[in-house]
């Protein structure tokens, strides 16, 4: 399935009713455990904090998401989620492995609190290349070449 990454930010979501759309449904098919509130708050309270989201894109639809907090070092993701209708296909990985090339074109790892993780999210983490660090708090994906943004 060849999946392309789109950037969702606030003026995004303003502007196109198909990205809402979608963006909508791929968090209302999401566990309840994964979402601190219903697909629409916790949606636009992400985006009014200057935040975004990645998204895998395919066919003029987006299919899965990944929430993006970031910082001066990186990007946090959280609340990754796939359309049930695509699960199992590929497109969480796809998603992670383009988040992180575009996370290294801007200079920058990702990272995601390993409280947050279930253990087939962390087992999925470790298969793309993720790693947990030392003192277990969270997975990092580091693309960046040695001696790079420090």
């Amino acid at each position: 399935m060849p999946v392309t990454l789109q950037r969702v930010d606030q003026a995004t979501w303003e502007a196109d009713a198909q990205v809402r759309t979608d963006l909508l449904r791929i968090y209302a098919d999401a566990p309840a455990e994964r979402l601190p509130h219903d697909p629409e708050t916790f949606i636009r309270e992400h985006l009014a904090a200057a935040r975004f989201f990645c998204c895998a894109h395919f066919n003029d639809r987006l299919l899965g998401a990944v929430a993006v907090r970031p910082d001066a070092e990186a990007w946090w993701l959280s609340h990754l989620c796939v359309r049930t209708a695509t699960r199992r296909r590929g497109v969480g990985s796809r998603l992670l492995t383009l988040t992180g090339k575009a996370a290294h074109h801007d200079g920058l790892r990702l990272r995601m609190l390993s409280s947050q993780l279930s253990m087939a999210d962390q087992m999925l983490l470790q298969r793309i290349g993720y790693r947990l660090t030392q003192a277990g708090d969270y997975f990092e994906l580091d693309l960046l070449p040695k001696g790079a943004g420090q």
